[in-house]
């Protein structure tokens, strides 16, 4: 399998993007402000990655446990989202950043379906970055559809012979059912996570990337996600690369 565990010049980087709400509220101003801080936040921290060594970014945008949230600010959420694909989308092709979304996408509205489709077309060819956003995104939901395409496939998977890898590559079609005919997805869709970084102070997965997630780092941070750039990247990922790794062996 393609991973950083093998491949050291392979390294995904994973946020969960927490706190844009806490910011607005402790200056006083409507969640959706936070939100749109937060926009601000993710190209800061897309435009500052390639540099420091990531090939995968992954950012936790709107979880399926998100549709709990009142109405409004889901309304709002979407609109936010349609409104930074169709800034965003020139500034990433230049950039060569390719744009995967990764979730269901059937409970979205059709015009963020449409904006979301333009947006992978228009960076397919993109190099540089992979930038995958989760929205309506649930790891168990993701797990559970790689299970069911197994099945349907007819494979056996046994631990003897690469079932690991078997896997995988069914997880990887199950997140991204709206793939581009071409696209990478085993090496590039289901890299193993590296590093994940989560803003606000707090301390969970939150049904993210649970099996990508099996030998990565963990940073936690205080700062909310708005307050996020090139900096507190920098120094995360340079805490990241002090600490020894040794994936279940002894240290060299």
């Amino acid at each position: 399998m393609q991973s950083y565990l093998t491949n050291p010049n392979s390294f995904h980087l994973a946020c969960i993007m927490d706190g844009n709400g806490r910011w607005a509220a402790r200056r006083g101003r409507p969640r959706t402000d936070g939100h749109r801080a937060g926009v601000e936040a993710v190209r800061r921290v897309v435009e500052a990655a390639p540099g420091l060594g990531v090939s995968t970014l992954t950012l936790y945008a709107f979880s399926a446990d998100n549709w709990k949230r009142p109405q409004t600010e889901v309304t709002a959420l979407m609109a936010l989202f349609r409104w930074a694909l169709r800034r965003e989308i020139v500034r990433l092709k230049r950039a060569g950043v390719r744009l995967s979304v990764i979730g269901r996408r059937d409970r979205l509205p059709e015009a963020l379906r449409s904006a979301i489709a333009r947006g992978e077309w228009e960076t397919r060819h993109g190099t540089r970055l992979h930038l995958r956003i989760a929205v309506d995104y649930s790891a168990r939901d993701a797990l559970v559809e790689a299970a069911r395409r197994c099945q349907a496939s007819g494979e056996t998977l046994s631990p003897d012979t690469g079932a690991r890898d078997a896997f995988a590559r069914h997880l990887a079609a199950a997140i991204h059912p709206h793939a581009l005919p071409g696209t990478p997805l085993f090496e590039a869709g289901v890299l193993d996570v590296a590093l994940v970084v989560r803003t606000a102070g707090e301390q969970r997965l939150s049904d993210f990337l649970l099996w990508e997630c099996a030998y990565a780092e963990f940073a936690f941070l205080d700062r909310c996600w708005p307050e996020m750039d090139a900096d507190a990247l920098t120094a995360v990922l340079a805490d990241f690369r002090s600490r020894t790794r040794k994936f279940g062996a002894l240290a060299a």
